[in-house]
């Protein structure tokens, strides 16, 4: 049987190792070099290749570029990371799953923690076992052994090598040799076998791995050994040819020079014995842009860098040319940048040519996405979305937050909301029914609502039977989010899982039966797969507590990509910077280019630093920085670029990505060279985008911003009725009182509840409330104060028991009138009044106008000379002596009242005095006059105010004299405060 034959005459020799430079499509040139070596041969040569790649999508571009080219063989195209058949004939045992070496390390870690507390908090437990599990599996990669790790030099480290050397004690059993192997071990072990074999018998076919920089170790020695094959080929993307000898010497030391974009081919030189000049070009291929190439390759080399600058600067290619194709965006957030590379992206869809944002910010890319929505483009996004983002993993991660928690309405309008739920019944009945719980809730509570509070909710409805259904299976969806643990513990992995599926098909299977659409569609599939695979492997898990089980759920899901099937347009991409090897476009965006996104910061880490990695033989931090530098330097080798950042972001000013800055600082220092013209060429064409997205959010038409409103509505719609406590809004913000009477709009309720200032005023009235009817019923006017307190602080403990659910604002608004109650009683027992009015609304006509008036007043007492005490209770300070006499004329308004009748309890009555009583932090009291000229005054600016009210030619000003400047009004949105100022004049506009 004939074989393939790639090289033969002066290739022949090994270890073979080819490069392409950067910029170049890397896919279509290997396929050229594939198909030039093979002419002459039958054309099932090409089958007999073995072809490894180092990712998905360039394996896909690769198929897909050969398909085009018409009928014939491919090669056996493989991930570089794919050795399981020769796992299985070497008699390798197939790896641990993942997740299960996660979890039974997160299990010796939590009984590590459980002897030895100061290690870590026993919350940290999952975190630092997918810490340890990411250390091993480098360490497994490697092939560094523990007793490697535990014999370097830690003299200057102690304290921290001690943590470190007893948890790291805990694995060593997972590098015995009989011991299950994790990935990482099965494929070292797999290369180390077939080192073995392929001694003794090579494959007599060609085996070719392209497109990996040979990174991790692993990979590094599956290539040494590839290379040294008889027809074995390794070909490195974005080899930099134009480096000088005197840099690649440079490059020897790990610690300084990781970070540079071409020291992992560097390494694999070393390791492979051969020189830089050994490598040769895969086909003869020129770069797009050689004379940019050079640029940037200057720019990264290694420092010092200043010299070489200077030095080899001047023999540069003169730079406005060399960076004609390139665009520089320097936008003032992330949203114009994304907005401005929409509309690069815009314009590229309306020409032939295929163009790829690249960039490692998946927030940037989600930004840019929905900014391509308007026109209906749909991008090619090779990561997708995230599955936390997803509906399904949503719904997944807020139950899981649930799990131990009370209930509150939010949480359960949350839940009832959720695109997912009830979609196996009527969903349009369903969102109605959520709707009403929703406004009762708002209203009325409870703060957290139980299946027997939403059972007595549909039982009051008017066809209560009609949605007894509906609230039946809320009542079983709130009972199964009911916390075990805190009767029984933390319980088994196995059954919070259990639970947790249990619960999520049950909200989303509604009060129908037909089949819900949780787990349909790419998001949902995967979403069920990791459930399952979190069901299989649960067994492995032990217990965990509601915290723990949220805390491993969601690094979970952070994990998970979907990849949905939609219309992508076929010349539009999104890729990560890996994907930027894959190349093939005629247009390349690198975006978020700001320092601690790219490069990204390297994770901290918390078991060893750069020294000790170094002597272990371990990666540095580094490393991610110079894939990411190599990522860059190919991508920016592209025909045509435009490199974009926002100069702030949502917290601060930003910092240019390091590469950046090195190209920028490199160009202005080059002015023999035009550098400065080239720089400020660049960043005038980024310009010119950044005014086209401030003009795309720009209205066509300038709008004015609005007046202050003063409405004012015919005279019939004005209110005829209003409250004493609305007086001082008609005083203070007369719109709020239009909208609240004429236009009947009421402001809704807040959906979370919380211990406000409004509840504890509305508690405090019944305590007091309390506290007088029960001494009026059973006549304890003359009780011993020792004992009156104790009543009034036992009438307090019921009345927050019943009315405060949350246990922190109880003992808090407990203690304060604990403080204030002798001050209560001593103001209670001074006068010797008897309570006659208590919260009792009273009424009476505004004569002559057609107008009337309303009060319920805190407490009237009656005093033994028969004339009256009017008092009113504040939980905080009583209103200064200026606001009783321009504002706040509450209590002297409901003096003048008794005068005339209002109380049909007291009849026409003379007020004696009126109080104030603040029970605040100082508890202290206000005694405005209540004498009859007084009165008469306060009464006659009241009939004033109405009259001027119920003349045509009054507005409703909005915000006339609020309290405060900055105090937010119910109604400051519909009156479009902000668009006008305090100082400005008010519009007065008749409405019908």
């Amino acid at each position: 049987m004939d074989r393939a034959r790639l090289f033969t005459g002066a290739e022949a020799t090994g270890p073979r190792l080819f490069c392409l430079p950067p910029g170049v499509d890397f896919p279509r040139l290997l396929i050229a070099g594939l198909r030039a070596r093979l002419q002459g041969q039958p054309p099932e040569a090409m089958a007999r290749i073995t072809l490894f790649v180092n990712t998905e999508r360039m394996r896909r571009r690769i198929v897909d570029l050969m398909s085009a080219e018409g009928a014939g063989f491919l090669p056996r195209i493989r991930l570089v990371t794919d050795l399981a058949p020769e796992a299985a004939r070497a008699g390798i045992a197939a790896p641990v799953p993942t997740l299960r070496r996660r979890l039974e390390i997160a299990q010796l870690v939590r009984r590590l923690l459980a002897v030895e507390p100061d290690l870590a908090p026993a919350s940290a437990a999952y975190d630092l076992a997918d810490s340890l599990a990411d250390l091993i599996d480098e360490m497994q990669g490697e092939g560094v052994l523990p007793e490697t790790v535990m014999g370097l030099d830690v003299s200057q480290h102690s304290a921290h090598w001690q943590r470190t050397q007893k948890i790291l004690n805990i694995v060593v059993p997972l590098f015995t040799d009989g011991a299950a192997p994790d990935a990482q071990m099965q494929l070292r072990r797999t290369v180390e076998a077939l080192a073995g074999v392929w001694k003794l018998t090579p494959p007599a076919d060609p085996v070719v791995i392209a497109g990996s920089t040979g990174s991790r170790g692993t990979t590094a020695a599956l290539m040494r050994l590839v290379a040294g094959l008889p027809q074995g080929a390794i070909v490195l993307p974005g080899y930099d040819d134009a480096t000088p000898a005197s840099v690649w010497d440079r490059l020897e030391d790990a610690l300084t020079a990781e970070d540079h974009p071409q020291y992992r081919f560097h390494r694999l030189v070393q390791m492979m014995g051969i020189g830089h000049a050994d490598i040769r070009p895969w086909v003869a291929a020129r770069a797009p842009a050689p004379s940019r190439n050079r640029l940037v390759s200057l720019a990264l080399r290694p420092a010092p860098i200043t010299d070489q600058w200077i030095a080899e600067g001047a023999t540069l290619d003169d730079l406005p040319s060399a960076t004609e194709d390139m665009t520089l965006i320097e936008a003032e957030n992330p949203r114009q940048e994304a907005l401005a590379l929409a509309l690069i992206l815009r314009e590229a869809a309306e020409s032939d040519i295929r163009v790829a944002l690249i960039t490692p910010d998946r927030g940037l890319t989600r930004m840019v996405t929905a900014a391509l929505d308007r026109w209906g483009i749909r991008p090619d996004d090779s990561a997708g979305r995230p599955l936390g983002l997803t509906p399904p993993g949503r719904l997944l991660r807020h139950l899981a937050g649930l799990f131990g928690q009370r209930i509150t309405g939010e949480d359960l309008l949350i839940l009832l909301k959720h695109p997912l739920t009830a979609t196996g019944a009527d969903r349009g009945q369903h969102l109605l029914f959520s709707r009403d719980l929703e406004l009762h809730i708002r209203k009325h509570g409870p703060a957290f609502p139980t299946a027997q509070t939403v059972s007595a909710w549909g039982n009051a409805q008017r066809t209560p039977e009609r949605v007894a259904p509906w609230c039946e299976w809320i009542g079983r969806v709130l009972s199964a989010l009911a916390d075990p643990e805190g009767e029984t513990g933390p319980i088994e992995l196995s059954d919070h899982v259990a639970r947790h599926l249990a619960l999520a098909e049950l909200l989303a299977q509604g009060p129908g039966s037909a089949p819900s659409s949780l787990w349909v569609r790419e998001a949902g599939e995967m979403a069920r797969s990791l459930m399952d695979n979190l069901a299989t492997e649960a067994p492995h898990g032990g217990t965990m507590t509601n915290a723990e089980y949220r805390n491993l759920l969601d690094a979970l899901i952070a994990r998970g990509e979907v990849r949905e099937d939609v219309v992508a347009h076929p010349r539009i991409m999104i890729w990560g910077t890996l994907e930027a090897r894959v190349q093939g476009a005629d247009l390349v965006l690198l975006a978020g280019l700001n320092d601690g996104i790219w490069p990204q910061l390297p994770p901290p880490d918390p078991w060893l630093n750069r020294q000790m990695r170094l002597a272990a033989g371990l990666l540095l931090p580094e490393r991610r920085i110079g894939l990411s530098a190599h990522d860059f330097q190919q991508a920016i080798a592209a025909p045509r670029v435009v490199l974009s950042r926002s100069v702030r972001d949502a917290e601060a000013q930003t910092v240019p990505s390091r590469w950046l800055n090195r190209l920028s600082n490199l160009m202005a220092g080059l002015p023999d060279r035009r550098g400065p013209e080239a720089l400020a060429a660049m960043r005038d064409r980024g310009r010119l985008w950044l005014d086209r997205a401030r003009l795309l959010e720009r209205p066509e038409t300038a709008l004015a911003p609005a007046p202050r409103p003063s409405p004012r509505p015919p005279v019939a719609a004005r209110p005829d009725r209003l409250s004493v406590t609305t007086i001082a809004r008609l005083i203070r913000d007369p719109y709020a009182v239009y909208a609240r009477h004429v236009l009947r709009l009421s402001p809704l309720d807040p959906l979370t509840q919380s211990p406000d200032a409004r509840l504890r005023g509305s508690v405090l009235h019944l305590i007091l409330e309390a506290y007088v009817r029960e001494r009026r019923k059973h006549a304890t006017a003359g009780e011993p104060r020792e004992m009156a307190r104790a009543r009034l602080m036992d009438i307090t403990h019921r009345v927050l028991e019943s009315e405060v659910p949350w246990p922190d604002a109880r003992a808090l608004w407990q203690a304060r009138l604990a403080r204030a109650a002798d001050f209560f009683l001593d103001q209670d027992e001074r006068h010797g009044g008897t309570p006659v009015v208590l919260e009792t609304r009273g009424k009476v006509r505004l004569d002559p106008l057609d107008f009337t008036l309303t009060a319920q007043p805190d407490r009237i007492d009656l005093l033994p000379d028969g004339r009256i005490h009017l008092i009113d209770y504040k939980t905080g300070n009583p209103p200064s002596a200026d606001a009783q006499k321009h504002f706040e004329k509450q209590l002297l308004i409901e003096a003048a009242m008794a005068t005339r009748g209002a109380f049909s309890e007291l009849g026409p009555v003379e007020p004696a005095r009126a109080t104030y009583v603040g029970l605040g932090a100082s508890p202290e009291i206000s005694e405005p006059d209540v004498d009859a000229a007084t009165l008469e005054t306060v009464w006659a600016d009241l009939i004033r105010l109405i009259r001027r009210y119920m003349q045509a030619d009054q507005g409703y000003t909005s915000r006339r004299a609020p309290a405060k400047a900055d105090e937010a009004g119910d109604y400051d949105h519909l009156a479009r405060y902000g668009e006008w100022g305090m100082g400005d004049a008010p519009g007065p506009e008749d409405v019908g």
